[in-house]
């Protein structure tokens, strides 16, 4: 007597089959070309603006800053973090959540700046910049 289950097995075998060759695939090719955007987080502090970017593993020499009276640009390179393995390439990717590449972000300020005086400080993964407010008068 035939199995009513010999079709399911046998596709679950084909699924099987098919989910190796797709952990097999390198997954670089899926990286978003267009580049990706750090998170950050803006304060208006007395007579400034203080920014805090999220730039974990990215070197300071990676990163460039650039502000205008009214706009702040943050743009660089992050490498993707891969394992190195003493066995050889890793054999399955569990997880790829890390975004990486070249990124961008502008912030458009609600107030002028002084771009000129703009400062920035990197450490522990987190990119400080200090913009001082445009003197009125």
């Amino acid at each position: 007597m035939k199995s009513p289950f010999r079709n399911l097995n046998q596709l679950q075998r084909d699924l099987g089959d098919i989910a190796i060759e797709v952990t097999k695939t390198k997954f670089i090719h899926f990286a978003v070309p267009d580049g990706w955007q750090p998170a950050l987080n803006a304060f208006r502090c007395g007579n400034r603006f203080i920014i805090c970017v999220e730039l974990a593993g990215i070197e300071k020499s990676a990163v460039e800053v650039s502000a205008e009276s009214r706009r702040l640009l943050i743009r660089g390179v992050r490498a993707s973090p891969e394992p190195s393995c003493d066995e050889g390439p890793a054999l399955h990717v569990l997880a790829l959540e890390i975004d990486h590449g070249s990124f961008e972000r502008i912030l458009d300020l609600p107030a002028e700046i002084e771009p000129e005086q703009v400062t920035a400080e990197h450490r522990n993964g987190l990119l400080w910049i200090k913009l001082p407010l445009r003197a009125q008068g």
